[in-house]
Order: structure tokens, then C-alpha cells, then sequence
């Protein structure tokens, strides 16, 4: 329950993070005006003796963060996916926050599974193992399936992390509340939707049938990428603190020894994680978002395993729109085209002056097509972006964002297979595809086949509804003619049939 009674654990993060000397790296990176800081530090100073160590071999944010627990590693690593919050350098520092925790005992875990399964793991699984990975929400045990032996992975949930993860994000909300009281101006970075966010995703995260079926889609979208699978949910075995999939065997993408090992082509390999990756943003609008090595491995046959699908990305089509007419404008050096884009969409307030904005783009994307082509880095241009549009007014964008922070992975998981990589001629031929199908005359057909198809199924209730509207409007006025209602219909009509035409052109053509 949220209220004042989690100040004691607000308490305790402050006195940690004096403790530890993280306070004012964490008021730093958030630009604290004085009152936040006169709060923090009454919050934490007086009661320093009370914060927990940490490992001193750590730095100061990270080591905060590791002492407080699961919940704070986990914030942590979420907000490393938003530097327009915590800064860059604060961004960079929690990106190599180990979400590592001892495990818990193979015992409980197999009591786990029993409860939520509802049979004994010997007889669900011929072998079961010792934890191979434990993080701050589960633990991964390497298994094999009694009935046909074939190997799989099983995640399980820590006991009593639920609770354990509601009480401190109950204690983040009041803190996100306090910031908006004292700090009016971090409003524009909505501090509330950012525990908002990070609440969603630790939701998802703990129900293991959300993160099942997340595997499920993103496999349906992606089931035809050539070069690309994923590991197979074993849905009879998964429910809500279990999940089994089959095992991802590979080389750690991580380990380039072990891919020249193998023989794979890491030029080809970063190419297609790549363009993999902008596929699935701009195609499907449902992307991998935690697209890190440590999730990544290259099947024997050298296709690209992606796995662990606690955090993925949404964009709507007409944000995907968007996005890639900003990548294509700045491809073409448009820049006039790429600022209208932002007005067009209201990212930018309709009181700014677009020529300004231009101007501003130019100054963002010149230096950037002046590098080396080697240089050239997508994942700068839209970490420039953000810091222009902040100046213009633009309010923070949840999932740009996150679109954002995963391709500064990606771009960095291509850049340690072949450092030499040129990340426009990469991406050119996906954005441009997209645009070419999204943006012009078949995009408009294919939309008008769409809204066709809405008002078909609402066709045989079109003339109850209009007869209707005429009813209630002639309560309000003097009666009309019979022959208008008859006109009415005939233009629903119209629109329909025009609409369902539209469509039939589009099925042929």
C-alpha cells in the first residue's frame, strides 16, 4: 500500500546511498534543484549508519543499487534504458549492473514447480539440474523432458519475490510523488510515468505466463526471418512462477573465439542482428528490448537464438511512420522534411518555429554524415535527436525511448563482431523498404482496405444507426423531408461500397 508509512524504506535508500557515496552521483545525474536535495539529504545524512555497505570494489551507483536488493538492481537496469532521465554517464554506469544474485536451492525450486505444475518433477523432466543462472527475479535450471528427452530450460520464480518487489515499488511511487512536489521542474520527465513503466515492466516480468506469451508473438512475427530463431515454449510446462523453453544451444554472442571457432562469418552476423532487429521495430512494431550479448547466442547452423523476453517494445503503426520518416529524412538529409515530421506528429509544440527546428536537425545530423562512414552511429543521431527536441519542448516518449536504448545495444553487439561495420548502408535497404511500403499510394490503398473493412462490419446496423441519429436530431428541430433520410443512406451506402472496393482493388492489384 503506498502512503508515508514508506518513508522508512525511503530512509533506508537515502542512508545507503550516503553510505555508499552514490547520493550526490544520483542528484547530479538528475539535475536536483535545491529543495529535492535538502529533502534527500535529510532522508539519508542523519541516518548513514543505517545504510547497508555494499562491495567497495564497485562504483558508487551500482553499488547502492546491488546492496539494496532485486528491486533496486532491477530499477536500476531499467533506468539505464532511459539516459533523458538519469543522464548519459549515470546510464552508462548502470548498464553493467549485474543482475546476479546466489540462488536459491534446487530443493525449493523443484517444490516450485511441483506446486505450479501439479506433478513431481521426476516425473515431468528425466534429469533436472542445479541452477545454471540465478538473477533477482528467477533462476534458470538446464533440464530434460521425460517424455522424448529433449532438452529445455526451466525458469523459475524466487520465492516470496512478489511481495518482496511490491513493497519497494510501493516506496518508488512515493518518492516519484515527492520529486514532482519538490522538483516542479522534472515534471517534464514524468517521474510518475517512469515508475509507471518500470512497475509494467516488473508485472510482466513476474507473471512468467506474460513473458510465455510474449515468446509465443514475437515468434509468430518473426517465424519467416531467415537466419533468426527462437527458443520454443513448452506451454503444457509454463504457468504463472514456472516457464519451460527449449534450450538455446550456441556460442555466446559475447565470445568471438568461440564464433571464429566455429567457423561463423561475424561480418554477416552483425549485418543481420542489425537489420534483424530494425525489422521487427519498423515491420511488426514488436521488438526485442533487452537485445544485450548475454541474451544472444549462434546456433551451430549460425543462425542468431534470441532469448529471455522479460522486456519487449511496442510501437504503433503510426509511430513506426514516424520514426521512419525521421531515420529515412535524415538518410536523404531532408531536414526541413524531418522537422515537419515532428510538428506533424505534436512532438514538437505547434508554438516552435519549424525553420528553427530544421536548422537545429542540420546541426545535429551534418557532424554525423562529416565521420567516417565507419563512425557513422544511428543510435548517436537519435541520442542528438532527443537532446535538440528537449530544447524545442518535446515531452518524453516512453517508447521512443526504449526504442532508443536498444539500439544502442544492438548497434554495440554489430560493432563487436565487425568493428568496421557501416551502420547506414545496413539499415538503408530496411528503412527504405518500409517507408516505400508504409509512406505513398499503396499505403494509402492498403489503409482505405482497412477502414473498409471496419465499416463492412458495422454495414447491416449503418441504416438503424443514421435512422436513429435523424430521430434524435428531429426532436431537436422541425421535422424534414422523407427524401433527405433517403439521401443520408444512399451517401452511408456509397462510402461503404466505395470502401469495400477499395479493397477488392487492393486483393487484386
Amino acid at each position: 500500500m503506498r502512503g508515508p508509512h514508506n518513508i522508512w524504506r525511503l530512509i533506508r535508500t537515502g542512508a545507503t546511498l550516503e553510505r555508499t557515496g552514490a547520493m550526490n552521483v544520483v542528484l547530479d545525474a538528475f539535475e536536483a534543484p535545491p529543495a529535492l536535495r535538502f529533502v534527500a539529504r535529510a532522508l539519508g545524512l542523519p541516518f548513514k549508519f543505517l545504510g547497508l555497505k555494499g562491495d567497495p570494489t564497485m562504483p558508487p551507483a551500482t553499488r547502492a543499487l546491488t546492496a539494496l536488493g532485486p528491486a533496486y538492481i532491477k530499477f536500476g537496469q531499467v533506468l539505464s534504458t532511459r539516459p533523458d532521465v538519469v543522464g548519459d554517464e549515470l546510464a552508462v554506469q548502470l548498464r553493467v549492473l549485474q543482475d546476479k544474485l546466489p540462488p536459491f536451492s534446487i530443493a525449493e525450486a523443484k517444490a516450485e514447480v511441483q506446486r505450479e505444475l501439479g506433478l513431481p518433477v521426476d516425473e515431468l523432466f528425466s534429469e533436472f539440474s542445479e541452477p545454471v543462472a540465478a538473477a533477482s527475479i528467477a533462476q534458470v535450471h538446464k533440464a530434460r523432458l521425460a517424455d522424448n528427452s529433449e532438452e529445455v530450460a526451466v525458469k523459475v520464480l524466487r520465492p516470496g519475490i512478489e511481495k518482496a518487489f511490491r513493497k519497494d515499488v510501493d516506496a518508488f511511487y512515493l518518492a516519484a510523488r515527492m520529486v514532482e512536489i519538490f522538483a516542479p521542474g522534472a515534471r517534464r520527465l514524468r517521474p510518475m510515468e517512469v515508475i509507471e513503466h518500470f512497475d509494467g515492466v516488473v508485472r510482466g516480468e513476474l507473471d512468467l505466463r506474460l513473458e510465455s506469451a510474449a515468446a509465443s508473438e514475437f515468434a509468430a512475427n518473426t517465424e519467416k526471418d531467415d537466419g533468426f530463431q527462437l527458443p520454443q515454449i513448452k506451454w503444457n510446462l509454463s504457468a504463472r512462477r514456472v516457464m519451460t523453453l527449449g534450450w538455446a544451444d550456441g556460442a555466446p554472442m559475447g565470445d568471438n573465439d568461440a564464433i571464429d571457432a566455429a567457423g561463423h562469418d561475424r561480418v554477416a552476423l552483425g549485418n543481420r542482428v542489425l537489420q534483424l532487429f530494425l525489422n521487427h521495430a519498423l515491420r511488426d512494431g514488436y521488438f526485442h528490448a533487452d537485445m544485450h550479448q548475454g541474451n544472444l547466442k549462434v546456433a551451430p547452423n549460425g543462425d542468431i537464438i534470441a532469448y529471455d523476453f522479460g522486456i519487449m517494445g511496442y510501437l504503433d503503426e503510426y509511430t513506426r511512420r514516424v520514426y521512419a520518416e525521421i531515420l529515412y529524412g535524415f538518410i536523404r538529409r531532408d531536414y526541413k522534411r524531418v522537422a515537419k515530421v515532428h510538428f506533424e506528429a505534436g512532438y514538437v509544440p505547434a508554438d516552435k518555429d519549424v525553420d528553427e527546428f530544421a536548422r537545429a536537425l542540420r546541426a545535429v545530423g551534418e557532424p554525423i554524415f562529416g565521420m567516417d562512414a565507419t563512425r557513422i552511429s544511428m543510435a548517436r543521431l537519435l541520442t542528438y535527436l532527443f537532446e535538440v527536441t528537449e530544447r524545442f519542448g518535446m515531452e518524453t516518449r516512453t517508447e521512443l525511448i526504449l526504442l532508443q536504448r536498444t539500439m544502442v545495444v544492438v548497434e554495440g553487439v554489430a560493432r563487436s563482431l565487425n568493428p568496421h561495420i557501416n551502420i547506414w548502408e545496413v539499415a538503408s535497404p530496411i528503412v527504405t523498404d518500409y517507408i516505400t511500403k508504409s509512406i505513398g499510394p499503396r499505403a494509402a490503398l492498403n489503409d482505405l482496405a482497412s477502414t473498409a473493412m471496419v465499416l463492412a462490419r458495422f454495414g447491416p446496423r449503418l441504416p438503424q444507426l443514421v435512422e436513429d441519429a435523424l430521430l434524435r436530431a428531429n426532436e431537436e428541430t422541425p421535422p424534414r423531408p422523407t427524401f433527405w433520410r433517403w439521401i443520408v443512406l444512399a451517401g452511408a451506402g456509397g462510402l461503404v461500397g466505395g470502401a469495400v472496393v477499395f479493397w477488392l482493388l487492393d486483393r487484386v492489384f
